[in-house]
């Protein structure tokens, strides 16, 4: 049975039916932590319990470390895009951990900032080293991953898309937001991770709501393509992309084949300006709310909530 992990600032914490329990560790880093499982199980069975509302929760993932992430990996979402899903091909780009933020802290737009747009994302968290050339299969993939986690993939598009990166316009401070829970996984429930369904609302309209059936590279396929290139640590995250329903949509292909012909300075100055008239980007004071669990609740990844600011 799956472990529901919370921190705060000055402990780690079991959630469990009755409350949570501190674990008795010294941890002060998530891979500090999954090194102690002794201690989180330990706390599976403690009796000295406070109320889960009473913790200030941070992100159970802690910084700094790896984040890697997978582009256009649901088939809504590469459609929305424009592309074909059954030509999309297994990329991946790097954020910043400077931008990972807790599961109630604000998501702070900067002030120069213009379209901020939401993913809702399972993450991947890694347990163990995964080294350069590791061969991987159904019966090792669980040696690596060690839970999975809530994020909140914000992205700057006016910044992502002009400079065709996405570093700079996904890493801004409280652009991932991670938790409430680090889900650890006990054996056989990573085979209950096609079941997860994922739904983001905005002010309690549901803008994203899609399971893992509609991902296109799942774990394992991933990380065989990741692990040629990149080392990944314990407590290192990969997000694995986002379902359709964020607020940027590409344009019709009859508009596409327009911009195509006029300089790129007009074409992202006509596209913005059409954009900016969109109201599914986030505004000032905007909740989001974010859960991802299987149907039955076998496992559950808990509620992120978090609100907007505009920057100054």
């Amino acid at each position: 049975m799956s472990i529901s992990v919370l921190r705060t600032a000055d402990a780690w914490w079991v959630q469990t039916a009755g409350g949570a329990v501190r674990v008795d560790t010294g941890a002060t880093t998530t891979g500090e932590l999954l090194a102690d499982r002794t201690a989180v199980d330990a706390a599976r069975s403690g009796t000295h319990t406070r109320p889960v509302d009473t913790l200030a929760l941070l992100s159970p993932v802690t910084a700094p470390c790896r984040i890697v992430a997978q582009m256009t990996n649901y088939v809504s979402h590469v459609t929305d895009s424009g592309m074909n899903p059954k030509t999309v091909p297994l990329t991946f780009f790097r954020k910043s951990s400077g931008s990972i933020s807790g599961p109630e802290d604000d998501i702070v737009k900067p002030a120069h900032v213009k379209l901020l747009d939401y993913e809702i994302e399972i993450g991947l968290v890694f347990g163990a080293t995964l080294p350069v050339g590791t061969e991987l299969d159904d019966s090792n993939i669980g040696d690596f991953i060690a839970g999975l986690v809530i994020t909140n993939d914000v992205s700057a598009r006016d910044v992502q898309l002009p400079k065709t990166q996405f570093y700079e316009g996904k890493s801004y401070p409280t652009f991932t937001p991670a938790g409430p829970v680090l889900l650890l996984l006990e054996p056989g429930d990573f085979d209950r991770f096609s079941d997860l369904c994922l739904t983001l609302r905005v002010n309690g309209e549901v803008r994203q709501n899609s399971t893992v059936a509609d991902m296109i590279y799942r774990p394992l396929e991933t990380l065989r393509v990741l692990t040629g290139f990149q080392r990944m640590d314990a407590g290192d995250l990969l997000l694995t992309g986002t379902p359709g329903g964020t607020a940027l949509k590409a344009p019709a292909k009859p508009i596409e084949i327009i911009g195509s012909l006029i300089p790129a300075a007009l074409k992202w100055k006509i596209f913005f300006n059409k954009q900016t008239a969109n109201p599914r980007y986030l505004r000032d004071g905007d909740v989001v709310e974010l859960t991802i669990s299987t149907p039955d609740g076998a496992l559950d990844l808990g509620i992120q909530r978090t609100t907007v600011r505009y920057g100054h």
